[in-house]
């Protein structure tokens, strides 16, 4: 599974209950739901099921946040974002996301690529039915 359909997969079907078309179009991986070490869904959330109704990304990321020790700023840190789905969040995974989603930029510049690595992956999560702030997306 490509990194973008893991983020994608553990944040809108937390319990392995749908499968997210996250990849760009261009890669031939399919995505499908994880079982290890998914996320509970917050309150409000669709949680896996197929209703239909979008997932409240605020929602699911917020109360990941409220329940993890660690002061994550997933609303605008593609690291802290990763790390409280799960995913390692180093340098190399962060390029590799960047590759799947065609960043163009120098990705020596970790603070540019980190920034547009973040509102890309909140853009995917809109477009795979999540229901993201446009504040987040921008």
């Amino acid at each position: 599974m490509s990194l973008l359909g893991s983020i994608v997969g553990k944040i809108l079907h937390p319990f392995g209950g749908g499968t997210a078309d996250a990849a760009p179009s261009s890669t031939s991986g399919s995505s499908s739901g994880s079982a290890g070490s998914s996320p509970a869904s917050a309150p409000g959330s669709a949680g896996g099921s197929g209703s239909g109704e979008a997932v409240d990304v605020e929602a699911v990321l917020t109360s990941l946040a409220e329940k993890t020790p660690q002061k994550l700023d997933w609303r605008h840190s593609i690291v802290d974002l990763m790390k409280l789905v799960g995913l390692d969040s180093g340098l190399a995974s962060r390029k590799q996301l960047a590759d799947e989603l065609h960043y163009t930029g120098d990705k020596e510049d970790s603070a540019s690529m980190n920034i547009w690595l973040h509102k890309q992956v909140m853009k995917k999560l809109a477009e795979n039915g999540g229901k993201v702030p446009e504040d987040l997306k921008n």
